[in-house]
């Protein structure tokens, strides 16, 4: 029995060797190798399950033991067990890759197959099917195997045709497939065209192009309106925005949105992207400068407002937590506004409470009398208590006030003029006007300033504000009819006091030397300096400073094209009238020390500016008090405003500018053109024309004489006003023109 044992013993460890180097040698046959960092196991590791086997069969009959089959039996599953006593029960002819023993130890493999380690570590107890290709990487763990004995001796028979067909090569790497693009994707690549001009049919030109270009280029040309195909809520918003333009005076049919719903194709996505753009690029254009370029309505308007870049009007839509108040905040926002905005929407409503209704036209009321319209006078001049229709002397009172304060006659009487100044002017198209102001509104620097000057030419009047409150406010004489002041926004730079006006060369020699030539004494008489060469030529004709200066004792500069600024004048009287055009365009201010001292405080607030020191600067030479801090001044046209109480007022279209824009708003054919800006060319003829200082034709005697020739000379530009009514009382000058224009 002994000998039997050795031999089964010898034959097991030979079959085992064999076994072991034909693993090893189909793995070294592999184009990958074995791992030279990786021991080869040797027989003394592949041994042991030969011997156990032999051990748990010893003095058993050969019979009781199936080929093929292990003595003992499968453990678990166990990496670590594997490696220290594998167990693993593999057929005859079957090579075990040390990797697929290692993760799946227990795992019955049939003959003629190679373990794949991605296999037996996904599925470490399944029983791999047979032609499986094993992968180098299994040669990380060391091989075991255990060969059937048949009556206790090894049946080598099977090695041989262990053979394997074709050397083990690795799997190769399954290739990535590339996600198809999303319609996002496709989207942009239609828009990366953009610069070879395949969309400029409605992108309104190459400068629109370029910008919005350089926008999406920033964004690799990502779309901003739709997400997946769709429009997403940026756009959703917008929409709901633009609808409802028409309560700032905008009509939702100019800001067009495509129908995003009903697309699908990646080019007419692009194409409804970049129209969406356009429209809210159009929309941000109009709420910042206006519907209607400025410079189609008047040539004597000047602002240097620029419509905002489409680039940065796309980015803010892109950036923008909330696109309906991204979009609001290209409107303005100043306070005289967004009060005509409140109107627009009451009176739109059927509200009309807050707009002055007229008091009716009569007769003279005086105390005592009875008329149905004393209600509407109490009301209207605040007088507290019910004293029915009676005129009495409650109302009186209070309309002596009113006519003090409107410089009217004081008589208490409710005369047609006293009338008339209550009621002021109702416009028959109401929302028209309104329409018109908030138009004008947007010509404007949307800024105004911290503080600043605002003119209103149809109201004749000049307030002063600061921090949005008014501070201080005047009466002033504006441009006549026929010579109107223009509207600008500039900058105050400086105070004159006792200013010099020089006359410009072109009157010089057009019309004063003519008269000197026929009285040499005239300018003399007018009070005006002649310079002269050495030679005696005339060289220069200026007014110097004094009561009498055509400029008075202040002037009040911003630079500006139309050479026009504010300034004192020697006729106050005429600050009486309530319809004070009388000027050649500048303006004349009632108080204008009280206006140097309001606007010092404000720049120079230290420095003790007073009306009575600046009054005490008055004298021969000019005196230039400059601001460290330019002051914003806005002359504007507001024939519609909501005054300090709450009540829309209108005043007269005195320039017919309600008339010239309204007659574009009201025309389609003009507004497809009517945001394109013209040029205006104003000659220096011209302007030096304008800057002719305006004499009364009293000042210089009877029209024979040389007055009469100044007197026709200028009665084309600014004829005097009525006398005014008593008791105020006119001064009379005869020494100095009544207003001009001048270079600065």
């Amino acid at each position: 029995m002994s000998g039997v044992r050795l031999n089964g013993f010898l034959a097991s460890t030979a079959v085992a060797l064999l076994l072991s180097a034909g693993g090893a040698f189909a793995q070294s046959a592999t184009p990958g190798g074995i791992d030279p960092n990786v021991a080869i196991p040797d027989t003394a590791q592949a041994t042991p399950a030969s011997t156990d086997a032999d051990k748990a069969n010893a003095g058993a009959p050969a019979s009781t033991v199936p080929a093929s089959t292990s003595a003992t039996e499968p453990q678990p599953a166990s990496p670590d067990a594997a490696a220290a006593t594998p167990d693993t029960t593999q057929p005859a002819s079957t090579t075990a890759t040390p990797a697929a023993a290692a993760a799946s130890p227990d795992a019955t493999q049939p003959a003629g197959t190679t373990a794949t380690p991605a296999a037996a570590v996904a599925s470490p107890d399944a029983t791999q099917p047979a032609s499986t290709t094993a992968t180098p990487a299994a040669a990380a763990a060391p091989a075991a195997a255990s060969t059937p004995e048949n009556t206790g001796s090894a049946t080598p028979a099977a090695a041989p045709t262990d053979t394997v067909s074709a050397p083990a090569t690795p799997a190769p790497a399954a290739a990535t497939a590339a996600p198809a693009p999303t319609i996002d994707d496709q989207v942009a690549d239609q828009l990366h065209q953009l610069s070879t001009g395949k969309f400029d049919h409605f992108l309104g030109g190459k400068t629109e192009r370029t910008s919005i270009e350089a926008f999406y280029s920033g964004r690799s040309y990502a779309p901003i309106w739709t997400t997946d195909g769709h429009a997403n809520a940026r756009v959703k918003a917008a929409t709901g925005y633009l609808a409802h333009v028409d309560a700032d005076g905008l009509n939702p049919a100019d800001y067009p949105v495509p129908d995003f719903q009903s697309l699908t194709d990646p080019q007419a996505l692009a194409e409804a992207e970049l129209k969406f753009d356009m429209t809210v690029i159009t929309y941000a254009r109009h709420a910042s400068i206006g519907r209607v370029a400025w410079s189609r309505v008047d040539a004597n308007i000047e602002y240097d407002t620029k419509a905002p870049d489409p680039a940065s009007v796309l980015a803010n839509m892109a950036d923008a937590k909330d696109v309906a108040s991204a979009l609001d905040a290209y409107e303005p926002h100043a306070a005289g506004y967004l009060a005509l905005k409140a109107k627009l929407a009451e009176i739109r409503a059927g509200n009309s409470s807050g707009i002055k209704a007229p008091i009716p036209s009569g007769r003279v009321l005086k105390i005592g009398d009875q008329d149905d319209r004393v209600p509407a006078l109490r009301e209207r001049l605040g007088v507290l208590g019910d004293g029915g229709t009676t005129y009495d002397k409650s109302v009186a009172e209070a309309v002596k006030v009113f006519q003090k304060e409107h410089e009217l006659r004081q008589t208490g009487t409710l005369t047609p003029q006293t009338l008339e100044a209550l009621n002021g002017n109702r416009p028959t198209h109401v929302v028209d006007v309104i329409l018109a102001n908030m138009e004008r509104w947007r010509w404007m620097p949307h800024d105004l300033g911290k503080f600043y000057v605002m003119i209103n030419l149809p109201d004749f009047t000049a307030s002063v504000f600061n921090d949005g409150k008014r501070i201080w406010k005047t009466r002033i004489v504006i441009g006549k009819t026929d010579m109107p002041t223009p509207i600008i926004s500039t900058q105050m730079k400086f105070i004159t006091v006792n200013p010099t006006w020089h006359v410009p060369p072109s009157i010089i020699n057009n019309e004063y030397l003519p008269a000197m030539a026929q009285d040499p004494t005239v300018m003399q008489r007018m009070g005006l300096v002649v310079q002269r060469d050495s030679s005696g030529k005339v060289i220069g004709i200026y007014q110097p400073p004094g009561d009498a200066n055509a400029e008075g004792r202040l002037r009040f500069n911003f630079p500006n094209k139309f050479l026009v600024y504010q300034h004192d004048t020697p006729d106050k009287y005429m600050f009486a009238y309530q319809r004070r055009a009388f000027s050649h365009g500048c303006m004349r201010t009632q108080n204008p020390a009280k206006y140097a001292e309001v606007l010092l405080s404000l720049v120079r607030p230290n420095d003790g500016y007073t009306e009575e020191r600046i009054k005490k600067m008055f004298g021969p030479n000019e005196i230039n008090i400059d601001f460290p801090t330019f002051i914003p001044i806005h002359v504007t046209y507001q024939t519609a405003f909501v005054d300090d109480d709450g009540k829309l007022e209108f005043r007269d279209d005195i320039y017919g500018r309600d008339r010239q824009l309204l007659a574009i708003l009201n025309n389609p054919s003009e507004m497809r053109i009517a945001d394109i800006p013209v040029e205006h060319q104003i000659s220096a003829a011209h302007r030096e024309i304008l800057t002719a200082a305006d004499h009364t034709p009293s000042s210089f005697g009877s029209p024979s004489g040389p007055g009469g020739f100044f007197a026709r000379l200028f009665s084309g530009f600014a004829s005097p006003p009525p006398p005014p009514p008593a008791p105020v009382r006119r001064r009379v000058s005869r020494s100095y023109p009544r207003n001009h224009y001048t270079s600065e």
